[in-house]
């Protein structure tokens, strides 16, 4: 097993890079704290190039195993005392690794297949939000994610959390106006449909069978009437007792699985 350095100075170089990662300052990595973000970083094969362990978690019987395993694919590992270790965690109850990695790239050059399914998501500022549609966007087999400009960071800490590993292995392509992607996305004949609470059809009489770009607008101000004209189609979920909205993460989780059914009758 790789050797561990031991760290114990609050100013060493490499703990104030691992504090510039997380709070964003460093955009060609990212930050993973906990052992489930650990394990879906080595499950997900991005490239790991620091990790720190308090010496209680590296004595511990889950700690060994895991750092066996990063031992193998790892540059540094690193044992900081945990008094130490809280001024580096994004969490306030740390289970005692974190992970610096490179942040992964999207792949561009992707060939759209039949029902392939993409996602759009205009202006998201929540990065809890992010990162649970992530996770249903993977769980439903979505070729890839495009975020507008000014949406939160889908690599941030918190949308890492809770994309619980998603963040690492789905195609996400970051600032990216809508007009350009659409302009990709039909090159490639793909249909642009998008979710308001305007739209005259409902989420299941769209079909999903086809190649099919969803467009989610903003949790505060959704979409705009501009945005929603160059659309081909625009769907509502219907909603009772005068809900005038779903928290995004829902709603994209309801229009997903709706795709998921379709395609499965059709196979």
């Amino acid at each position: 097993m790789k050797e561990i350095e031991k760290i114990t100075s609050r100013d060493n170089a490499r703990l104030a890079y691992i504090r510039k990662v997380r709070t964003g300052k460093v955009p060609e990595a990212i930050f993973l704290e906990g052992v489930r973000l650990a394990e879906e970083a080595i499950r997900s094969g991005v490239v790991l190039k620091e990790c720190l362990v308090t010496p209680e978690f590296a004595t511990s019987e889950r700690g060994t195993e895991l750092i066996q395993r990063l031992s193998l694919t790892t540059a540094t590992i690193s044992e900081v005392p945990a008094s130490l270790f809280k001024s580096l965690a994004d969490t306030m109850n740390s289970q005692g690794v974190i992970i610096i990695a490179d942040r992964p790239t999207p792949d561009l050059a992707k060939q759209v297949q039949h029902g392939d399914l993409f996602i759009y998501l205009h202006e998201v500022n929540d990065p809890s939000n992010l990162g649970a549609v992530a996770r249903s966007a993977e769980a439903a087999g979505v070729a890839g994610i495009f975020l507008s400009p000014r949406s939160a960071d889908p690599f941030s800490p918190k949308a890492l959390r809770s994309g619980m590993g998603s963040n690492l292995r789905i195609h996400i392509w970051q600032d990216a106006p809508l007009a350009e992607c659409l302009e990709w996305v039909k090159a490639k004949g793909v249909r642009v449909v998008g979710a308001d609470i305007s739209g005259h059809s409902y989420h299941w009489t769209i079909d999903w069978t086809q190649p099919t770009l969803v467009v989610f607008g903003s949790e505060a101000h959704g979409l705009d009437e501009g945005e929603l004209q160059v659309m081909d189609e625009v769907f509502r979920i219907p909603m009772k007792n005068g809900v005038e909205s779903l928290n995004l993460a829902v709603s994209a989780g309801i229009v997903l699985f709706e795709a998921v059914r379709q395609r499965s009758n059709q196979s």
